[in-house]
């Protein structure tokens, strides 16, 4: 599983023109999915998501985690970060999950996130989303399980 993390001011996810997902301080991960993920993956992501010191300390140092900041963690699945580009002009999405497999993980990771943490909120699987977002910094960084 990978996830595209954004450190954010505020976030929110809208489909049709209905907000379904909102944080303030916190982080944006986008969720991709890739042929061979597991349970075990989404828990090792999860972890990190949680605990990955992105927020700056009293000293200004990226220190601090999710979790000693109070942060919400707003997760949106996108498939399209399991493309693979580095070949031609057009994405491959050879090594995306099926849709079936996807959902099932993303799902389960919002499972875990909100039993983790009280403030998860998340995207629509599958569902054309409009996503905005306050970066703060801008940090961003690729995890991978």
């Amino acid at each position: 599983m990978k996830a595209l993390i954004q450190r954010v001011r505020r976030a929110s996810v809208t489909v049709d023109e209905r907000t379904v997902g909102a944080i303030d301080h916190g982080l944006l991960a986008l969720v991709g999915v890739e042929k061979g993920d597991d349970e075990a993956a989404a828990e090792r992501l999860l972890h990190k998501l949680l605990r990955y010191r992105v927020f700056s300390d009293e000293a200004g140092k990226m220190n601090l985690d999710l979790q000693q900041v109070d942060g919400g963690l707003l997760l949106v699945s996108q498939f399209t970060l399991a493309a693979d580009t580095r070949k031609g002009l057009r994405p491959s999405f050879s090594s995306a999950a099926p849709p079936a497999d996807g959902e099932r993980l993303f799902h389960y990771l919002l499972e875990r996130a909100r039993t983790a943490w009280p403030r998860v909120e998340s995207g629509e699987f599958a569902a054309n989303m409009q996503v905005e977002l306050i970066n703060d910094g801008p940090v961003t960084f690729l995890l991978e399980s």
